[in-house]
């Protein structure tokens, strides 16, 4: 899974053979939206996605060998509330991307890969982290977003992985 950020909530993100855009109208003024989506698989808004129940919904069952012409499906998204949303894809860790405080989760959050933008991220990251330990936890904020949510964040991971995201760089996860 490749992740670029492009500021506020809106992201590319390669995922089980797809090229998703995520909320492209919040994107920094410098970044010409046609770029940036072109090429996409998918562009999403967020107010377009179906929600469903953030602790009840589970990551789709993978494919069975039998199953092999539906290989490639395309990543299921949906709404955990106004906020957050869930791409599920084949092959790939439940990526969570969220712009606000997250909502109450399952389980399976633990296998998740978590990526937050906006204000609060230490807060917000600590938050999630007490609760559950999600696999990485991956921040896209200023630079004093992100140096106050590593300080807080330094001795209480137990496991997570943390990565900073940086404006127009993309980064493999």
């Amino acid at each position: 899974m490749k992740l670029t950020w492009f500021g506020n909530a809106t992201f590319r993100v390669h995922i089980g053979g797809a090229i998703l855009v995520v909320e492209p109208d919040g994107s920094h003024a410098a970044i010409d939206r046609t770029e940036l989506v072109s090429g996409a698989d998918r562009v999403v808004v967020l107010a377009d996605i179906d929600s469903v129940d953030s602790v009840g919904w589970k990551p789709r069952a993978p494919l069975r060998p039998m199953e092999a012409e539906e290989q490639n499906r395309a990543p299921a998204i949906v709404a955990l509330d106004a906020d957050t949303l869930v791409i599920d894809a084949d092959g790939e860790a439940p990526v969570v991307m969220a712009r606000a405080a997250l909502p109450p989760l399952g389980k399976w959050v633990e296998q998740a890969v978590v990526i937050m933008s906006g204000g609060g991220l230490a807060a917000r990251a600590l938050a999630l982290v007490a609760d559950r330990s999600p696999r990485l936890v991956v921040l896209a904020g200023s630079d004093a977003e992100i140096d106050a949510a590593f300080e807080t964040l330094r001795e209480r991971l137990d496991g997570t992985g943390l990565v900073a995201l940086e404006r127009a760089l993309a980064v493999e996860v």
